[in-house]
């Protein structure tokens, strides 16, 4: 069975969508007391995706998960993200 283009991006948007819905989760979870300040570098393990990961994927979660607000909150070595929940 050869691999197609097509299978490959199929199971690449696979990949990408539980990665999202991974990050959106441990979000979710930390921020259900309230607010929650993060650097990428600091919750990598605990997402199991490395830091760039996770800053490619908050940035396209600022726009489309509507129960969390992200906002980026400083850069100081590494962004800062500010997240809490809005319902």
């Amino acid at each position: 069975m050869s691999v197609t283009p097509q299978s490959i991006s199929t199971e690449d948007a696979t990949e990408t969508r539980s990665k999202d819905e991974r990050l959106a989760d441990y979000l979710r979870d930390r921020v259900e007391d309230g607010e929650m300040y993060f650097k990428s570098k600091f919750i990598a393990d605990d997402v199991g995706l490395s830091s760039k990961e996770i800053g490619a994927l908050i940035v396209k979660l600022q726009e489309s998960v509507d129960d969390l607000s992200i906002e980026r909150w400083s850069y100081t070595g590494a962004t800062t993200w500010r997240v809490e929940q809005t319902n």
